[in-house]
């Protein structure tokens, strides 16, 4: 049955009597059948395998990269971990550099290019100049004794005895004078011994810096003998206990 229009005031206010139109059918129009046509459409192809396939394709692809995105943020972390031990050593590395650097800086300022290392060179200049020097006195008066000897065996004067005696006591204690040198030569020498035990001691603290001895010498180059001639045949004056070297014993059991 058809269901009459309703007619609203505005309507007949304005437009007085307007013809009505046809009659809506109770059943449903043609846009309610494309629109269930096109809903029906949508569910079959959603309901069809291939989306199920495809949807499962990108479920994988996800996983997959999720998976790439989790290895990935391991290995960044193993890397920043060894970049934190990294730094770990090379902040040792700087602080054993900057130690040796102090103690280079110590021997340098008080040692090598210091007064000190002048003082050194003075004390040994010294030492090798008074020893020369005591030598040539105790040469001198060891042939003033002789030649003495030698005239007081042939006078036979009372006085001129005496005169050649005297003069041998003279030589005597000039002889003992010259010997004080070694007092003074000792004095120098303990002042040159005591600079080189500062160098040492501070070359030691360098090298226990750097991991002490054993790691030092596992560094070292080999020794290498490249003296020729005499110059290789020269290995005194011998210390007590050194090895390699003859001894007087030695010598004279060549001449036995």
């Amino acid at each position: 049955m058809p269901i009459p229009r309703r007619r609203f005031r505005i309507e007949e206010a304005i437009g007085g009597d307007m013809p009505m139109p046809a009659a809506v059918d109770g059943d449903v129009g043609p846009m309610h059948h494309e629109i269930m046509k096109e809903l029906r459409a949508i569910r079959a192809q959603m309901a069809k395998p291939n989306h199920s396939a495809a949807t499962e394709t990108i479920g994988e692809s996800v996983n997959h990269e999720i998976a790439e995105a989790h290895t990935l943020l391991e290995t960044y972390r193993a890397q920043i971990e060894q970049c934190e031990k990294l730094k770990v050593e090379l902040d040792l590395i700087h602080d054993a550099i900057n130690r040796t650097k102090r103690e280079i800086a110590v021997l340098h300022g008080k040692s090598f290019n210091g007064q000190e290392m002048a003082k050194v060179n003075g004390e040994l200049g010294a030492v090798v100049g008074g020893t020369e020097e005591a030598t040539q006195q105790i040469l001198e008066a060891a042939e003033s004794i002789d030649q003495a000897a030698s005239a007081l065996s042939k006078v036979n004067s009372p006085d001129q005895q005496k005169i050649l005696s005297e003069e041998i006591q003279e030589r005597v204690v000039s002889i003992f004078e010259a010997c004080n040198f070694q007092d003074l030569t000792g004095q120098r020498i303990n002042k040159v011994m005591t600079t080189m035990k500062f160098i040492e001691n501070h070359i030691n603290a360098m090298m226990d810096i750097w991991g002490g001895v054993d790691a030092i010498r596992a560094h070292a180059p080999p020794i290498v003998d490249d003296r020729e001639g005499d110059a290789k045949l020269l290995n005194g004056p011998k210390l007590d206990g050194d090895a390699g070297h003859a001894s007087q014993n030695d010598i004279d059991a060549l001449f036995d």
